[in-house]
C-alpha cells in the first residue's frame, strides 16, 4: 500500500477551498447529480485516480445509481445502459480528460444538442474539476477505500 505524501488540504487550505467552492458552485447548477457522478467517475477512471474511483462509485451508488451502469462505464460507449444526453457528455469527458487528442467540431455540435451553452461550461467545469481533484490525489498518493458518503450534501 502507497504512503500519503501530503495533506494537500491542510497544507493549502485555501487553494482547496477554491476546489470545493467550485464543486459546491457544480452541485447547485442545472446538471443532474447522477450525470456529474458519472462524468467525475468515468474521468477518474480514465485518469487511474484510486482514491476518486472509490468516491465517486460510492456517492453514484448511494445516491441509487445502478451497479450495472458503474460496470459498464469502463466501455461506455459498447454499453446500452446510458442516454443519448448522458452518452454526449460521457464523451465530452473523455474529450476534455485526454485533452491531448483535441476536442472535434463533429463532438461539440453533438454535445450542443443535448447541452445548453450554460450547462455545457458547467459540464466543462465538472470535468475540469475533477481531473484536478484527480492529479492531487495521486501525486500526493491520497489513499483509497475508506471514503464514506455525505448524504445530506
Amino acid at each position: 500500500m502507497m504512503e500519503k505524501r501530503v495533506d494537500y488540504g491542510l497544507v493549502s487550505p485555501n487553494g482547496i477551498r477554491s476546489l470545493r467552492d467550485l464543486e459546491t458552485y457544480l452541485h447547485g447548477s442545472n446538471l443532474e447529480p447522477a450525470l456529474l457522478e458519472l462524468v467525475k467517475l468515468r474521468a477518474s477512471i480514465l485518469n487511474g485516480c484510486a482514491f476518486c474511483i472509490d468516491m465517486h462509485s460510492k456517492e453514484a451508488r448511494a445516491r441509487g445509481e445502478m451497479e450495472q451502469r458503474l460496470y459498464a462505464l469502463a466501455a461506455w460507449r459498447e454499453a446500452p445502459f446510458f442516454s443519448e444526453r448522458e452518452s454526449a457528455a460521457l464523451a465530452w469527458t473523455d474529450a476534455i480528460t485526454r485533452i491531448d487528442e483535441g476536442v472535434s467540431d463533429a463532438l461539440y455540435e453533438n454535445v450542443r444538442r443535448y447541452f445548453e451553452e450554460k450547462e455545457l461550461v458547467d459540464l466543462t467545469l465538472a470535468v475540469v474539476a475533477i481531473n484536478a481533484w484527480n492529479r492531487l490525489a495521486i501525486a500526493f498518493r491520497t489513499p483509497a477505500g475508506s471514503y464514506r458518503p455525505d448524504l445530506d450534501r
